[in-house]
């Protein structure tokens, strides 16, 4: 079973009671990512965040609980990885025309001065009215990074709340959770893709009880004489990330992965260092290397051939 939400398609595979029980607890899963998007969506104007988007430069604003939850979360995930990933990135996104849009070059002046309207020091959050101010105008929170995989770990949460034994979350293939194992006992397989060739494949992951998330540029990207240049920022140089052709993470969890392959895409191999001081955590990135060459670095997770 599967819906389409936050501009990608999600499924989910279950097994272990009844065919009706499934679907049923596979549809209350289903419904959460949805009411999730209508929370966290930056373009529907019923949402928490259009709200805080809009207002919260002139007034604080006051979203759901759990919407606050998130944002704390948010703001802790930035400052561990120092900002490699960043919530405030719709900015320079905008100045790069990936904002809604396929990207195009951006200014010199555009990039500086969208840099100025971006990091998490910027943004005000009140947990005793769970109110959320900017410091700055023309501010915005995009939590597009975790989105994916927030929704997914709430979908996971129903399924156990329902008993569900075993089961595979997906959100556009890139955010990943599993519960239990597949039906022959062994672990659910996910591969992961070939970030240069599409029909290729570089090899699969075991999961069981635990979560995959994979961040690459070429998911949206545009071309130009100097090169190819996708979608994943680096907050710091306000840029293209250049560095790294794909990362991923595996982790307990959904939306922490999410921001962590963020962090290892844009940071590459320093980023080991933060990463494995995590229980249960583990990555893999790809490297473009000066004589055009790639190198893998995988540390804490088991890459398998096909």
């Amino acid at each position: 079973m599967g819906c389409n939400a936050m501009a990608t398609r999600f499924e989910i595979a279950l097994w272990g009671a009844p065919e009706s029980y499934l679907r049923g607890a596979a549809q209350e899963a289903l419904d959460e990512i949805e009411a999730i998007e209508g929370r966290l969506s930056i373009f529907l104007p019923t949402s928490d965040l259009y709200e805080v988007n809009a207002r919260a430069h002139l007034h604080p604003v006051r979203v759901d609980l759990r919407v606050f939850e998130l944002l704390q979360r948010a703001k802790a995930l930035s400052e561990e990885t120092d900002g490699a990933f960043d919530p405030t990135i719709a900015p320079l996104l905008r100045a790069w025309g990936f904002l809604g849009g396929t990207g195009a070059m951006a200014s010199e002046q555009d990039i500086l001065k969208a840099k100025g309207m971006c990091g998490m020091d910027k943004v005000v959050l009140d947990e005793t009215k769970h109110t959320v101010m900017f410091s700055l105008p023309e501010m915005m929170l995009d939590l597009g990074a975790i989105g994916k995989g927030y929704a997914i770990e709430c979908a996971a949460e129903i399924l156990r709340e329902l008993r569900i034994p075993n089961a595979l979350i997906h959100g556009g293939t890139s955010s990943i959770h599993a519960i239990g194992v597949q039906p022959d006992g062994e672990p659910w397989r996910v591969a992961i893709q070939d970030p240069i060739d599409s029909e290729k494949k570089i090899g699969v992951i075991g999961l069981a009880d635990a979560s995959l998330s994979v961040s690459a540029g070429h998911g949206k990207s545009f071309e130009t004489e100097e090169g190819s240049f996708g979608h994943v920022l680096d907050p710091r140089s306000g840029r293209p990330v250049q560095g790294a052709l794909l990362a991923a993470v595996v982790s307990p969890g959904a939306t922490d992965g999410d921001a962590l392959s963020t962090a290892l895409l844009v940071r590459g191999d320093e980023f080991f260092d933060t990463l494995l001081l995590r229980d249960g955590t583990g990555g893999m990135v790809l490297l473009k290397e000066n004589g055009g060459g790639i190198r893998r670095r995988c540390e804490g997770m088991e890459l398998s051939p096909l």
